[in-house]
């Protein structure tokens, strides 16, 4: 091909020279900001982005947005507050009460006019963040799950490197600004002798049919737990829920995401001493053990290691934990434990890690939302909750919409 042929396909002789001089260019899209995560929070950035005529980029592994409102909650039921109605006209005042909608200039993306229940379903929520994306023309890339991370040390770059993103086709990508909305989505498993008779809550059944007439301990004690049970309450013999901790009452609490009431008809059996019960005891200090009729039996670890015998043998702890002995025997135990970010797409050189003992499950970031370990890289959403764990809403839509 010759030269003048090669300028009418490339545009210009100085784009050719740039590509032949800097192949990594070719190798590797350059934009100035990179979002990971077509949920709420990589929406509402992108928004953000694209009002203020940035260049910019959403990566999202499934073929629409929102795509963990698919799968989750399981029960489909969301716990946001859909107010639709406060009596007053002021928009900001409203939306201050809206619990689902994000910003934009378009009065027609606000949730109410998706939903009328006051705890939405999920299917709603889902179809929300399609529209949000597509009539704002959001650049989304979709099926584009990004399998690594890491960086590329450049002193002519602002904050001295570039972020390298690769995806699951080995196309690799590059910006000068990373900006982290993938969420939790690391279902929390706490390994003990036994764990694998566990089934999880991002996989067992949602059909009540499939739990009538058994004897059921759901592990946890959080809002999907307490969902869980919901669902099945009418149909089991009883649910025996188990925990390191007390319920936390968000009514009690103040904080969105301990136990709603919507979800608390177990605890609601339990105080009205019907045969359904909460015991209260370390994970880590159990065992589980399966009989010849295939019942699962929950003993201590040090009994269970002391004993070195069959599973009919082992002996069973007393009731010294709470009100009533563990001495049943479990058609099904299943694992309501929470979500994790996932940290294992970023390489060590980004030094993305978590917080403290109460906040592991988040990465750890300034009061700015930027990265501890790297600059020019923010955790935005639910994923960013580790600066108002427990403090505030960040975790839910409204409260990183302001946090």
């Amino acid at each position: 091909m010759g030269l003048s042929a090669t300028v009418l396909f490339w545009g210009s002789p100085g784009l050719l020279l740039a590509f032949a001089l800097h192949p990594a260019l070719a190798l590797h899209p350059h934009r100035d900001y990179c979002v990971l995560g077509a949920g709420p929070a990589g929406l509402q950035m992108a928004y953000f982005l694209q009002r203020a005529r940035r260049d910019y980029v959403v990566f999202e592994r499934s073929s629409r947005p929102g795509s963990f409102f698919l799968r989750y909650p399981r029960h489909r039921k969301l716990i946001s507050i859909n107010k639709r109605y406060t009596g007053k006209a002021n928009a900001e005042f409203n939306l201050r009460h809206d619990w689902n909608s994000l910003l934009s200039h378009d009065p027609q993306l606000l949730f109410r006019h998706y939903s009328r229940a006051y705890f939405p379903d999920a299917g709603d929520m889902v179809r929300y963040l399609g529209d949000f994306a597509d009539r704002l023309g959001l650049r989304v890339l979709y099926n584009t799950t990004i399998a690594h991370v890491t960086l590329d040390k450049d002193g002519q770059a602002w904050n001295g490197h570039y972020f390298i993103l690769t995806d699951q086709k080995g196309q690799a990508y590059r910006c000068s600004v990373l900006l982290v909305a993938t969420g939790l989505s690391v279902p929390n498993q706490v390994d003990f002798p036994g764990s694998e008779y566990v089934e999880g809550y991002e996989s067992v059944s949602i059909d009540p049919e499939d739990f009538e007439g058994q004897n059921v301990l759901i592990l946890g004690r959080g809002n999907s737990a307490f969902e869980t049970a919901e669902n099945i309450l009418g149909v089991t013999n009883f649910i025996h829920m188990l925990s390191r901790s007390r319920v936390r009452l968000s009514w009690a609490t103040h904080y969105v995401g301990d136990l709603r009431a919507i979800n608390n008809g177990l605890l609601d059996t339990y105080q009205l001493k019907s045969l359904d019960g909460l015991l209260e005891s370390d994970l880590e200090d159990l065992a589980l053990v399966k009989d010849h009729e295939g019942k699962l039996h929950v003993t201590l670890k040090f009994l269970l290691e002391e004993a070195n015998q069959s599973a009919e043998a082992i002996a069973l702890p007393q009731d010294d934990n709470d009100n009533f002995a563990l001495r049943v025997a479990y058609d099904r135990v299943i694992g309501c434990l929470g979500w994790n970010f996932n940290f294992s797409i970023f390489n060590s050189s980004l030094r993305l890690s978590s917080g403290g003992a109460f906040s592991k499950k988040y990465p750890l970031v300034k009061a700015s939302y930027e990265s501890k370990g790297s600059r020019g890289l923010f955790v935005l959403g639910t994923a960013s909750h580790s600066v108002d764990y427990r403090k505030s809403a960040g975790g839910f839509i409204h409260g990183f919409r302001y946090t």
